[in-house]
């Protein structure tokens, strides 16, 4: 198993940062349509939400029974799947119901580390150049089965967290905070300040994820397939592991790396 260095209390040069990255300009209050059963009512049901507007069909009636008790909720309104196409995006896989909500408060990645920090045993995911909506809900969706405390992303070129990401995340974009960092390497030096070891992966690396140290509080730092992690956030990484695959295939998606990743972080936390 790789050996572990502790981190000075502070950044690299033993000071602490003076300027922690602020959240995201991205909560600019615009509002957005989210479909899709598991997704709508994942919304519903969360309290942090804003919902705007309640649409579905018919048939749907039954599923916002057990919602509509929740203070604040619009009346839901009743339309045929004609009209309901025409509010989303064209081949939006509704499935019959529709939320218009406000965006989530977009956090800190010094507020997740701080909340992360009072654990003894953590794990956030940081994506490096992710851009997919659909990777990105299903990295989020990964993240909530396993019980990672949030997910990092660059802000730059990134997709909202909105329709497409909340429909393949399936629910789990209520429950995982999704952070934007304006720069990773810094948010990497952050999350080493509040006691993580970041864990670079890269398919080139000499120690493989299965004897690498995934104890205490873990970030799981991830590229994009085929791009890889750039040389600056895997500079500020601790250290570089890689998923062993048969060498036929070049690299596993995205989403399928940060499924291994985190199941075998998961797998070695203490249960008690």
């Amino acid at each position: 198993m790789s050996k572990r260095k502790p981190h000075p209390p502070a950044g690299r040069s033993g000071r602490p940062d003076p300027r922690p990255q602020p959240p995201s300009p991205r909560q600019t209050g615009r509002e957005s349509w989210i479909y899709g059963r598991h997704a709508a009512l994942a919304a519903l049901a969360n309290p942090a939400r804003t919902i705007r507007r309640i649409v579905a069909t018919e048939g749907n009636q039954g599923e916002l029974a057990g919602i509509q008790r929740r203070d604040g909720l619009p009346r839901p309104e009743i339309l045929d799947r004609r009209a309901l196409d025409g509010l989303l995006p064209r081949d939006a896989v509704h499935q019959g119901i529709a939320v218009l909500a406000a965006p989530l408060p977009d956090l800190s990645v010094a507020q997740v580390a701080e909340t992360a920090s009072v654990q003894a045993s953590a794990t956030i995911l940081v994506l490096d150049q992710a851009s997919d909506p659909h990777n990105i809900g299903a990295v989020l969706r990964s993240a909530a089965a396993f019980g990672a405390a949030a997910v990092i992303m660059q802000d730059r070129h990134a997709p909202e967290a909105t329709g497409a990401v909340a429909k393949a995340a399936s629910g789990a974009l209520e429950t995982v905070p999704l952070v934007h960092a304006t720069n990773l390497s810094r948010a990497l030096e952050e999350l080493k300040q509040a006691g993580f070891w970041c864990l670079g992966f890269d398919g080139d690396a000499q120690t493989t994820i299965a004897e690498a140290d995934l104890s205490g509080r873990v970030a799981l730092v991830l590229g994009a397939e085929g791009a890889g992690l750039r040389r600056l956030v895997k500079e500020h990484c601790d250290v570089l592991v890689r998923i062993p695959i048969a060498r036929a295939m070049e690299s596993l998606n995205l989403s399928n790396a940060a499924a291994v990743a985190l199941y075998e972080a998961a797998r070695r936390r203490p249960t008690n």
